[in-house]
């Protein structure tokens, strides 16, 4: 008998199987060299017992690992969590185990750190980084000991395997958007590349196309959790050299959201007084929200991931280069952009 609240082993499945300890690795790790009796005994007795076998430890003991280790931002913000759910999917379906962790942006970039030696330590075949609260100086050290590959970011280093939304046609292509509806006089919600790298690398595309059709751009500089409110009331109530703000541009679909809750709230009608663009994209519903976007290929990216990573957890050597991917998404019109009308907001 097994005594109660103890941990059940290998042995003793073998045990009340009546076979060997070798025999129940057989079974466990899908090798064929032993017969259909002994297996239905194994797996009988496992279920009985609620045996569960130590997964990494079997890959590791037969060198053929198919665990790869997922670091993840807080799953949620929406496009996080379906990449989240596109990745799992991907993986599955490819024969691959994802062990994640969920890091919380306010968190310090030690537990960051933590977290991304926690699963090394799980000694993992790979590394999928889906956030960029781990700076790549973290993660070149570890390149050369096991595959990492970061998904849906911009790798600016050329050291680590990327696959990501191409943010500067995002950028570029929402501009032009705004631009050939008539807008003179634009406000872009502007991020650190340190808060928010991809939001970055759209505004800063924002900016550039804007700039190509001669359009007026007003920087508003925002955190993590400010649109930078009071800056955008001063540009949007004292408009520079009589050519009045008519349409704002925030990196995200949140961001969009929470501008358009704030401009109602001062009796701005969206997109008659006001047009607003986010990126993104991938909100439930967003075809009744009818905002305009970007729609980011987030199941794109996960299928590269997964197909790369699955190639380089497989692969007796390195790859010669870095693999650095950037997939296009979908412009979605929408229904919050419209040709401004010639009234001044002040």
């Amino acid at each position: 008998m097994i005594p109660p609240h103890n941990r059940i082993t290998m042995a003793d499945v073998a045990r009340e199987a009546g076979v060997s300890r070798s025999s129940v690795s057989r079974v466990f790790l899908g090798q064929k060299k032993v017969s259909a009796e002994n297996r239905r005994k194994v797996l009988e007795v496992a279920e009985r017992l609620g045996y569960v076998p130590n997964v990494i430890a079997s890959e590791l003991a037969s060198h053929q690992s198919r665990t790869v280790g997922l670091l993840l931002r807080d799953a949620a913000n929406p496009a996080y969590g379906l990449l989240f759910t596109e990745l799992q999917r991907q993986a599955q379906a490819a024969g691959i185990n994802v062990v994640s962790m969920t890091i919380s942006i306010d968190r310090h970039e030690q537990q960051h750190i933590a977290s991304l030696n926690h699963l090394l330590g799980m000694q993992v075949a790979g590394l999928i980084v889906a956030t960029g609260s781990v700076p790549s100086e973290k993660l070149v050290p570890f390149h050369n000991r096991l595959p990492i590959i970061r998904a849906g970011r911009p790798e600016p280093t050329g050291k680590i395997h990327a696959v990501s939304y191409d943010e500067v046609d995002a950028g570029t292509r929402l501009a032009h958007h705004v631009a050939h509806h008539g807008h003179r006089h634009v406000a872009v919600i502007c991020t650190a590349p340190t808060a928010s790298y991809p939001e970055w690398v759209r505004a800063s595309s924002m900016i550039t196309a804007l700039a190509e059709h001669n359009v007026q751009v007003t920087q508003i500089h925002a955190d993590h959790d400010d649109n930078g409110h009071n800056h955008l009331a001063q540009c949007l109530d004292t408009p520079r050299n009589d050519t009045p703000i008519t349409a704002i541009m925030c990196p995200s679909d949140v961001r969009q959201l929470e501008v358009i809750r704030w401009a109602k709230a001062r009796g701005f009608a969206i997109p008659d007084d006001l047009s607003i663009t986010g990126c993104d994209g991938i909100m439930p519903g967003i075809d009744l929200l009818g905002i305009s976007t970007y729609r980011i290929d987030v199941a794109g990216v996960a299928t590269r991931v997964i197909e790369h990573i699955t190639n380089l957890i497989s692969a007796q050597a390195p790859p010669a280069t870095i693999i650095n991917e950037t997939l296009p998404g979908t412009l979605i019109p929408g229904h919050t952009v419209a040709q401004p009308l010639l009234t001044n907001h002040a």
